[in-house]
């Protein structure tokens, strides 16, 4: 006896855009339907992330312990920061392995943010400089 329905599809619970349905029926490999599990990556991976994080934030207790100053002292600071966010956001958010469009519309919003931020401290120096040279005594 047939499953098949009106549409010739396959049974009536089935999906017919189901891409595994599909594959079956077609005789073709989906990609989609070939990875149906999770993608594991190997414990050596996150062990490694996870030194790197532990260095990287020992440079940067450093920072303090050896009672740097002054912009040096915020620069190595910030960068430290950038650098552990960097891997945290792309091994265990998985943003290494995404398409490149999505990497895009993550980090490009943030980004311009920070241009916008930056170009608001200059036009605020910029005033505060102005203020100062034509109020003051």
């Amino acid at each position: 006896m047939s499953l098949q329905n009106s549409s010739g599809l396959g049974s009536p619970s089935q999906d017919p855009l189901d891409s595994a349905n599909l594959s079956q029926e077609r005789g073709t490999e989906c990609p989609a339907a070939s990875n149906n599990h999770a993608q594991q990556h190997p414990i050596g991976l996150y062990l490694k992330v996870w030194l790197l994080l532990f260095v990287l934030s020992s440079l940067s207790y450093s920072v303090d312990y050896l009672q740097l100053q002054g912009m040096l002292r915020w620069s190595l600071i910030i960068l430290f920061m950038l650098l552990k966010a960097g891997l945290i956001i792309s091994v265990f958010m998985h943003m290494f392995w995404e398409r490149v469009a999505l990497v895009y519309a993550i980090l490009l919003p943030p980004l311009c943010l920070l241009a916008l931020i930056a170009l608001m401290a200059i036009e605020a120096n910029y005033t505060f400089a102005n203020r100062l040279a034509f109020f003051s005594f």
